[in-house]
């Protein structure tokens, strides 16, 4: 069943706030400074893992080499779970750890979370986006991506280690809003 237009704002539809793709690109090259391949990588790592900040700042070097193309990621309430990444991904974070000398227990971003928010925030400032953009949300605009490109919610809950499919059914009605926004935009009446 789609979803009829109400005349409400998007948040009471609890439509989840996301960023396309091009976004994301244009937030990695708002990267500036001695540090900008590093944030950039940390954004790409959000976006394309739907880790959550906590996780992604816990990720070590010994987490890339676990098993091809996954991340051995201990997330909410210390469950562990592996996570998809993509295999370009891997390999820019193994160049990365291995031109900075880290080791297997190093961590790839040694940076606390007020500081990845000021990353976020000065890369957004650079974009010019007109989006509040917080780490939370590369998570939510990773989901929405994965699950535009597969259509499978139960592989989406288990990728963001989601106990509830209600939590994952969110994504899907912000696309199924979207979706039929656009199929009603396109119907023509006649004078």
């Amino acid at each position: 069943m789609l979803p009829m237009k109400t005349g409400l704002p998007a948040r009471a539809l609890k439509l989840v706030p996301y960023l396309t793709t091009d976004e994301v690109q244009q937030l990695c090259l708002g990267c500036r400074g001695r540090q900008r391949d590093r944030d950039a990588l940390l954004i790409l790592l959000l976006f394309q893992t739907g880790l959550r900040i906590s996780e992604a700042l816990s990720l070590t070097v010994g987490h890339l080499s676990w098993q091809p193309g996954a991340l051995e990621v201990v997330g909410k309430g210390g469950k562990v779970r592996l996570v998809a990444c993509p295999a370009p991904l891997v390999h820019r974070l193994k160049a990365y750890a291995y031109d900075r000398g880290l080791g297997p227990d190093d961590c790839l971003f040694p940076i606390g979370r007020k500081r990845a928010w000021q990353i976020i925030g000065a890369a957004a400032a650079h974009a010019g986006l007109g989006k509040r953009v917080y780490p939370h949300l590369f998570r939510h605009s990773g989901a929405i991506e994965r699950l535009r490109q597969t259509g499978n919610p139960r592989a989406l809950q288990l990728h963001l280690g989601h106990a509830s499919p209600l939590m994952t059914m969110r994504y899907l009605s912000t696309l199924t809003a979207e979706e039929a926004l656009r199929i009603n935009q396109g119907v023509r009446f006649e004078d």
